[in-house]
Formats: structure tokens, sequence, C-alpha cells
């Protein structure tokens, strides 16, 4: 029997009220209907939902990535699943693989401004350079 308020929702969640209702406009979290002249009250179910909301968006995946994750929760699609999770790691890979050259980058420029003397600031050169 449902028996939680929106508040005691979000706090069994771990997220803020506000989360709850954006969840519920995107559809990713079902709002009950409210009772005449009372307060809507959410079970048990929709502590799980968050929660699996929550963690999907910890490691990375988007709202329609989880959407596609919920549909696949109520259906097996392990394989289907595992697409998604591959392809999140592949953009995980390349995300990481375009930060590791940032940082080279940032490494190189820091090294080379002194912060001093110089007529000119190696890192606003390089910036303003054009594009080679």
């Amino acid at each position: 029997m449902p028996q939680m308020t929106i508040g005691r929702l979000a706090q069994a969640a771990g997220v803020h009220v506000e989360t709850v209702r954006y969840y519920q406009r995107r559809a990713l979290v079902e709002a009950p209907r409210r009772p005449p002249g009372g307060v809507r009250r959410y079970g048990d179910a929709a502590v799980a939902r968050l929660r699996f909301i929550r963690r999907a968006q910890e490691i990375g995946f988007t709202l329609e990535e989880i959407r596609q994750l919920l549909r696949l929760e109520r259906t097996p699609g392990c394989r289907d699943a595992r697409t998604l999770a591959a392809a999140k790691l592949a953009a995980v890979r390349a995300r990481i693989a375009d930060l590791s050259r940032v940082r080279a980058t940032l490494r190189r420029l820091v090294s080379q401004c002194d912060a001093g003397s110089a007529r000119s600031c190696p890192i606003i050169d390089s910036l303003a350079a054009p594009d080679r």
C-alpha cells in the first residue's frame, strides 16, 4: 500500500522533490492519482525506480538512455541493455582520450609559461593562433 508523500519519497531515494517532479514530467516516474482533497502517496516501487535512475545517471547514462533501460527492465532485454552499456563504454573511452589530449596540451602550455617576464604569454599566443 503506497504511503509516502513526495517529500518522503525523495528522501528515501536520495533526491530532491523537484527531481521527482522533473522525472514525472519526463515520464520516467509515474505520478499516482491524487485522491479527492488528498495528497499523492508513493510506494516502494517508486523509490526503487528513482534509485535506478540515479545510479544510471551516476555512471553516465542520459535520461533518454535510462528511458530505454527502463523499457528493457519490463521485458527480458539483457542483450539490448548490454548494447546500450557497450555504446556508453565506447563513448566514455573516447571522452577519456579527448581529456588526455586536453591534459597534455595544458601541461605543455603551463610548462612553457613561467608567468613572469616574457613579453607575450605562450598560453594566450597559442589560443590566439590561427587553426593549423
